[in-house]
């Protein structure tokens, strides 16, 4: 039975489950599926962060422990209950109608797959159908999906942070989503089974503006071409450009999460945008540091020849120049200790300080 079909049995069930993890994911995904049982109702979709050149096992691993089967699905597959679909490397993993999307659209927070489009794609497909559960990991991949999942009469589940091995991500979704669920993980596959048994609210009435935003925001992830699609209309115009692309970044508002999103499509978290601004920075420190250590070689190589040739005064002038340079370049590496402690993962991890528009 489809779940397009089951729907129309059980139209006011929750019954679609998606799962998002990162540092710390597999481990916890790998508990989380010993507990639920083989006539687990609803159909699971999970992304985890995983590098985009390295071949998933991730699959094989579930279902060596799962009573259910798991898969990386195919694109246009139908979605079947009682299924685990897990998100291929370098690609989004979304929902249309009754159907899995495997996309190469633009990347999110530096990610793909991201959490926040599968998150996105079943908010507005599915709305008060889904649960959404939020796990281990860095930074804050998974928070302005479950935001619009909640928006849209999805329950938002989030693992305890004291619970998690890496617990950024479930911090930072619960400081801008009010979670209808904090469970440890021991609890979450008991909750998942009775959530699917509860009977799903009526689909709340958002403004068309806000509709219009998550559609334009589906089909980005799908396909790119944020300027075609008016992205740049849909918030704030800012003079920061995209770490990836260069393009123009437009600012969104989700509650009090910031976000931005280029005209080509990629899009950030304040933290994740601060992150890639920091490695950028810091990759130019080092070249210009490089650049002086160079210098400085050279400058001292000039002056040996000029002493070994006894021209002593200028060779003393080549000397002074190589330690300028050399003195250069450890202020060049002092900025670099500075510029560090301005990423936005050192701000989540040491600080705990939240970025948010209020």
């Amino acid at each position: 039975m489809t779940a397009a079909t089951r729907s129309q049995t059980h139209k006011h069930h929750r019954d679609i489950v998606v799962i998002g993890a990162s540092a710390g994911g597999v481990s916890a995904l790998l508990e989380l599926v010993k507990a639920l049982p083989a006539d687990f109702p609803a159909p699971i979709f999970i992304v985890q962060h995983v590098a985009a050149d390295s071949p998933s096992i991730l699959p094989q691993l579930l279902n060596s422990v799962s009573a259910l089967q798991v898969r990386h699905p195919q694109n246009g597959e139908t979605i079947e209950p009682g299924v685990i679909y897990v998100a291929r490397p370098d690609h989004h993993l979304l929902l249309e109608g009754d159907q899995v999307l495997v996309a190469r659209g633009p990347k999110e927070n530096r990610f793909r797959p991201s959490i926040d489009a599968l998150f996105r794609s079943v908010a507005y497909t599915f709305g008060p159908r889904v649960i959404g559960v939020v796990l281990t990991g860095y930074l804050d991949d998974g928070t302005s999906g479950l935001w619009s999942m909640q928006r849209m009469g999805g329950v938002a589940v989030v693992q305890d942070p004291r619970d998690a091995e890496q617990p950024s991500m479930p911090t930072n979704a619960l400081e801008f989503v009010d979670a209808d669920h904090l469970v440890p993980l021991a609890e979450l596959g008991a909750l998942l089974v009775r959530l699917t048994a509860e009977p799903a609210p009526a689909r709340p009435k958002l403004p068309a503006d806000q509709l219009d935003l998550l559609k334009i925001e589906l089909t980005i992830a799908k396909q790119g071409g944020g300027f075609e699609l008016g992205i740049i209309d849909k918030g704030k115009l800012t003079p920061f450009t995209c770490p990836d692309c260069h393009g123009a970044l437009t600012q969104l508002i989700e509650g009090k999460l910031i976000r931005y999103r280029c005209h080509t499509g990629h899009a950030y978290t304040v933290s994740a945008l601060l992150s890639e601004v920091t490695a950028s920075v810091e990759s130019l420190l080092y070249q210009g540091m490089r650049g002086l250590e160079e210098t400085k070689m050279l400058l001292h190589n000039i002056g040996t020849h000029f002493a070994e040739t006894q021209q002593t005064e200028v060779a003393a002038l080549f000397f002074r120049k190589a330690d300028d340079a050399g003195e250069q370049a450890r202020v060049m590496l002092q900025s670099i200790h500075k510029q560090e402690a301005l990423s936005g993962d050192l701000q989540f991890e040491e600080n705990k300080l939240p970025f948010s528009a209020g």
